[in-house]
């Protein structure tokens, strides 16, 4: 029972935080029809911003989960309006060429910056140790914080999509973008919005990881490929379908790396490749029913 109930905590505090993540990059594509390669980066420079302001500022981890994010969500705005503002229009292919490009100028630019080396970050001092929990369960604090975190976005983002305005005038622009400019929505504001608010949730989901994994150059690179796994599987554009596939991947590893840590680095690509075979536009994506 300690086993299964500690792979389920595992899959839980995985499949949430991934979920963090990767809804900022299927939002993005929902409403701008852009596949962001640099959205891996954004995580990686959220978790950077992090180290910076705790460690060199001597911010506090609260403050910094507020600073962090509105610094990189304002650099999303600079890179919409100096780069992204003029391929909107254009192929997909366009906007995937762009934005790997900027992944290369980042992940170097974080090089120059920060080095090449490994930083680490302790969690705040209230959410050190651990907690016991029923069924003879002992799990660490900060992992219970990470989940709760996950949470409260799944329920603050349905109720920014479905019961505001904001949410409905993205939702109008994701549908007809020509129609919502007729009905005197300001697309292009709404589209430089979008784009900051994903790479706002990158960093959010960079600060809230810094404290549990390692932070080097490469940990972009990971989480992009993990975000489009969860979106594959899921379904592009879904947000329903973006947090049922974050859960499935968090459960392949929380379980596989428990009960099958032979094979768990291929357990991913395995389930996204079955989800293809069998619902090419993913569990929950558009013409998944057809």
């Amino acid at each position: 029972m300690s086993s299964l109930g500690m792979a389920l905590l595992n899959s839980l505090d995985i499949g949430l935080l991934l979920f963090v993540i990767a809804v900022g990059l299927n939002i993005v594509f929902g409403v701008l029809n852009v596949i962001n390669f640099a959205h891996g980066a954004l995580y990686m420079l959220g978790a950077y911003l992090a180290y910076t302001c705790m460690t060199l500022l001597g911010m506090s981890f609260w403050l910094t989960l507020l600073v962090a994010p509105l610094c990189v969500a304002a650099l999303a705005v600079l890179i919409d309006r100096i780069m992204l503002r003029f391929i909107y229009q254009r192929e997909i292919s366009d906007s995937l060429l762009l934005t790997f490009a900027l992944l290369l100028i980042l992940n170097e630019s974080v090089r120059l910056v920060w080095g090449t080396g490994i930083h680490v970050i302790d969690p705040p001092p209230l959410l050190q140790g651990t907690a016991a929990l029923p069924g003879g369960v002992t799990y660490p604090i900060y992992s219970l914080f990470v989940v709760a975190v996950g949470l409260i976005f799944v329920c603050a983002l349905w109720f920014l999509f479905n019961r505001t305005r904001v949410g409905k005038i993205m939702r109008a622009a994701a549908l007809d973008r020509d129609m919502a400019q007729v009905l005197c929505i300001n697309t292009k504001l709404v589209i430089t919005g979008v784009f900051a608010f994903g790479a706002w949730l990158a960093a959010v989901g960079g600060v809230v990881a810094a404290p549990m994994r390692a932070i080097d150059p490469g940990m972009g690179d990971k989480i992009i490929i993990e975000s489009f796994i969860v979106v594959v599987i899921g379904g592009l554009g879904s947000f329903p379908g973006t947090l049922l596939g974050a859960i499935i991947l968090g459960l392949i590893y929380g379980f596989g790396g428990r009960f099958f840590p032979d094979v768990n680095l291929i357990l991913p690509f395995v389930g996204m490749a079955i989800v293809l075979l069998l619902k090419p536009h993913g569990l929950m994506g558009k013409g998944a029913s057809t």
